[in-house]
């Protein structure tokens, strides 16, 4: 893929020992990764992961004692069907247990993405294949490396977490990682601090109700000379594609998306061309040529669906032509007419003049995701064909 990070396999640490390669901070409600205070003082990776192997209640009883004795992870460049089922299963129970999603969309796609050199999944298994941890590490956007985490829930505070995050970012290579804080939790931000992160980014997640009581959704007009149409499949890709990647050009977890990217989500359950609404700007020397889009997404939760605003662009030719409210409001009246008891969106929390427009609509601030960067970490030199002890 063009743009995207070769992933080169690296050996395991010698005797079991855990790589000297950095530490990170994923999903602060999913695990806990401790590292030594030398990081934090110097910047250079800590000479030691601890693990907490195990924690004593009030009666002296240890939950979770050292089940990490047969502990195995492996490395693959892709999933076999029934692992990437396991996985499915294991986030499926994550999930039951913290109410948040415990990877992203795209993490999910590609466990059963062919995935190449530029995405690695890490099987962490216990006893007879247990599988009790998945981590996974993509590179296919291009520079820093995203990755994600997770750890079954009773094999949590047993150090799993630290292994799991010792091999990741001993398959990165030093390179810079990128992890997000769902939920913005205060937890994660010291250990952030703690492990040498930088806050990058911050999205924040909006809300409004629909239907019932809510308020009525205003009038729009289109800017002159654009007209909306939606999605056909097997005709627009190529040209939402290359207007995906002008208008999302500073975010490169949106704006990378490539044909097989977009292929997959076509591809979703969920995914109804009539709710993906296209703008034209009509009439142009080279004819009609795609200006913006609105992509919506209906899908169920408790108490009743829920809308989203999937993702919503504007070529940025076309800022300040009041193009971006309009095509708000033409996928949120098609979301009221799907029977939804409210819609979500996520904007950049910096992004002001799309705040604006968006609690102008009667959206509210209902939650803070968080990016962390950890930067690229220096090599030490060894010599060939040996590895530090």
């Amino acid at each position: 893929m063009n743009g995207s990070r070769t992933l080169r396999p690296r050996r395991a640490a010698r005797g079991g020992r855990l790589a000297q390669q950095g530490g990170t901070w994923f999903r602060g409600h999913l695990f806990r990764c401790h590292v030594g205070a030398d990081r934090a003082r110097s910047g250079r990776a800590p000479a030691i992961w601890r693990e907490q192997v195990g924690r004593a209640d009030r009666f002296g009883r240890v939950s979770n004692p050292d089940p990490t004795a047969h502990r195995s992870i492996q490395v693959h460049a892709r999933l076999a069907p029934a692992e990437a089922a396991a996985v499915d299963d294991l986030v499926r129970r994550a999930d039951q247990v913290d109410g948040a999603s415990a990877l992203n969309e795209q993490a999910l796609l590609r466990l059963g993405d062919p995935g190449g050199d530029a995405v690695r999944h890490l099987l962490g298994t216990a006893g007879a294949d247990q599988l009790v941890a998945y981590a996974q590490l993509d590179g296919t956007a291009g520079g820093d490396l995203a990755a994600e985490c997770v750890v079954a829930p009773d094999h949590r505070r047993a150090g799993w977490g630290s292994a799991m995050v010792a091999r990741l970012f001993d398959e990165a290579g030093g390179s810079a990682v990128r992890v997000w804080s769902h939920g913005g939790h205060p937890g994660a931000a010291r250990l952030a601090a703690r492990a040498g992160f930088d806050r990058v980014r911050e999205l924040w997640q909006l809300q409004r109700p629909l239907g019932g009581d809510a308020p009525a959704l205003p009038a729009f007009q289109l800017p002159g000379g654009v007209a909306v149409r939606t999605f056909v499949v097997d005709q627009d890709e190529s040209a939402w594609l290359d207007l995906n990647a002008r208008a999302f050009a500073a975010h490169p977890e949106q704006g990378s998306l490539d044909v097989d990217d977009l292929a997959q989500r076509l591809g979703s359950d969920w995914f109804d061309p009539g709710g993906f609404f296209l703008a034209e700007r009509l009439g142009g020397p080279d004819g009609d040529r795609l200006v913006g889009f609105h992509w919506t997404k209906v899908v169920p939760a408790d108490g009743g669906r829920v809308g989203e605003v999937y993702v919503l662009g504007v070529d940025p030719v076309e800022q300040g032509s009041g193009l971006g409210s309009a095509l708000t409001l033409v996928g949120l009246q098609h979301l009221a007419q799907q029977a939804v008891r409210a819609v979500l969106l996520y904007v950049e929390a910096d992004n002001a003049a799309a705040l604006r427009v968006y609690q102008r609509l009667g959206f509210a601030h209902i939650g803070t995701d968080t990016q962390y960067r950890h930067p690229a970490i220096e090599q030490p030199a060894t010599a060939v064909g040996t590895r530090g002890t």
